[in-house]
This record gives structure tokens, sequence and C-alpha cells, in this order.
């Protein structure tokens, strides 16, 4: 080939290749191209991909729900003296004066789709093997509600120690990640015992069951104001507050566990919202609440 001729060629291929760049750079989204209109090195698009939309971690909206935990979660003095009534319980009961946190998110399904698990008078020690019975379900959100009865012992020296509660929920919490991992899990705090003493103290039918063996360690002489009877409250009022910040703690370290704040245990509950018969654990309008506060802290938006 002649000199004059390579040089002719060389431009012709110099402005191919620029307006093969004009080109690209307008649609931006057609492939390289050379003077022989081929693809561009990487074979592909030139054009950058979008990010694609990350999923959120709480799913606001689950299709089945298992509860664990005490007698509260039981609804345990809600229709009946010392008698479970599971059917107006806060997390999975059918009553409609209580409008549970299972019907509220699953409507007609609620029946099918949600399973009570928790048992009266149980402690942390014993929320793994609730957890155990409940994965069985694979629920997508589990309700946890438990701790009242580790500070609801024989006597404030008998409460379950700090650091072996928190042990007992991360044992319980790695259980349930083991068969459950994408479960979403929503923890209750545990209601301010001291309180629900000052509310039923004033009935005396609430005293005489409390003499049956509830709650001792807060309800025993129930009308004891002595400094010994005030230090033991102060006692067990101040474990209540360590547990709830060991339950924030714990949960707040697994990215599908949320906890309601502290609004249970804020949660101002009065005579109308505490069982006729023992004064202390929720009546049905006080498990109509608690499922409010599940309800709204379960559908709350993710920060």
């Amino acid at each position: 080939m002649g000199r004059g001729v390579r040089e002719r060629t060389y431009r012709g291929r110099r402005r191919a290749r620029a307006g093969c760049a004009v080109l690209v750079a307008a649609l931006l989204g057609v492939g390289g191209c050379d003077a022989g209109g081929g693809s561009d090195a990487s074979g592909g698009s030139s054009s950058p991909k979008p990010s694609p939309t990350p999923t959120p971690v709480w799913d606001p909206s689950p299709g089945s729900v298992a509860a664990v935990g005490d007698s509260i979660t039981r609804g345990f003095d809600a229709c009946a003296v010392l008698s479970d009534c599971p059917e107006v319980s806060w997390a999975t009961g059918d009553s409609a004066k209580v409008d549970s946190l299972a019907v509220r998110l699953l409507g007609k399904k609620a029946a099918a789709r949600s399973w009570n698990h928790a048992v009266t008078g149980a402690r942390m020690a014993d929320l793994a093997g609730q957890v155990a019975r409940a994965a069985v379900h694979r629920p997508e959100l589990v309700t946890v509600m438990v701790g009242a009865n580790d500070a609801c012992r024989s006597s404030a020296a008998a409460m379950t120690p700090v650091a072996e509660f928190r042990e007992q929920f991360e044992d319980a919490l790695r259980a349930l990640r083991a068969k459950l991992p994408e479960a979403q899990v929503y923890v209750s705090s545990i209601p301010d015992l001291k309180r629900l003493w000052a509310q039923g103290r004033t009935s005396a039918l609430g005293k005489q069951v409390w003499k049956l063996g509830i709650c001792p360690s807060m309800l025993g002489d129930a009308d004891a104001v002595d400094a010994a009877a005030t230090s033991r409250r102060a006692r067990v009022e101040q474990r209540v507050a360590d547990y709830n910040e060991v339950l924030a703690e714990v949960c707040e370290a697994d990215e599908r566990c949320r906890t309601d704040g502290g609004a249970v245990y804020d949660y101002r509950f009065g005579t109308g919202q505490l069982s006729h018969w023992d004064w202390f654990h929720p009546s049905v309008d006080g498990q109509a609440r608690l499922a409010a506060i599940a309800y709204r802290t379960v559908t709350a938006k993710q920060d």
C-alpha cells in the first residue's frame, strides 16, 4: 500500500472513531465501537447500571405470628380467677374486645396463622424451650413478653440475677436464629410492677388473692409501708428496670428485633386495665392496650 493511501486510511479511521465517540456520548447506552463497528473492550454496555433498591429488614405486615412468654400473654385472670384465658391474649387472642396483634395484622387468617406458646409462671430460663416449640410453625413474627416472674419471686433476694437474665435471653435468641434466621421478633418491656402494687392495694379482694402467692417480692405485706417494705419494693422496681435495659440491649444487637421502647413499662395501668380478681394482671381492657402498643411498634416505619 502506498504512503498516501495509508495516510488517507488512517485519517478515515480516526474520523470514524471520533464519530462513534460522539454517537456514544449522545445516546448513553449504545455499545462502544471502533472503525470496524465492534463493541467496547468489556463486550457490554458502557452506561452505569442503577443500584437495586435494598429490601427493608423489617416487614410491617408479617404473615404469621407466634407468641412466647408468661401469664400476661396467656390472659391469666382476665376472664376468671386463677385461670388462663388465651382468647383475650394481647398477642394472639380472637376476642373482638381486645383486637389482638395477630388479628390486627392477619385479619381472618389469624386463627390459622397464629400460635400461643406462652406459659403461666414462665421465667426467662424457660424462653429457649418455648422458642423451640414456636419455631415448628415457621412464624414470620415472634412476640416476646417475659421477665416479670424473674422479679416476682418469694423474696427480693430470690430474683434472677441480671447477668443470668441476660445470658438466658441471649441463649433464647440464638436458639431462635438457629431455626428461624429471618423471623422478626417483637420484645415487650416488663410492666412497672410497683405501679401495679400501688393500684391493686386499694382492693380488699385483690389483696386476698395476692396472699395466694402472686408476686410475693412486690405484693407481700401489701399494706406495709415501713422502711423494710419500702426498700424491698425499691429493689424489685430496680431489678425490673435492669431487666428492661437488658431486653433493649440484646434486642438492639439483632437487626430483626424490635422492642416497644419501654412503652409497656411506661403505660400507667389503672384499675380499669387490671384484673378484677387479682388487681395485678391485665384485664380484657388492659390486654387491648398491650395489643395496641405492640401493633404500633410492629407497623412503625423503619428508621
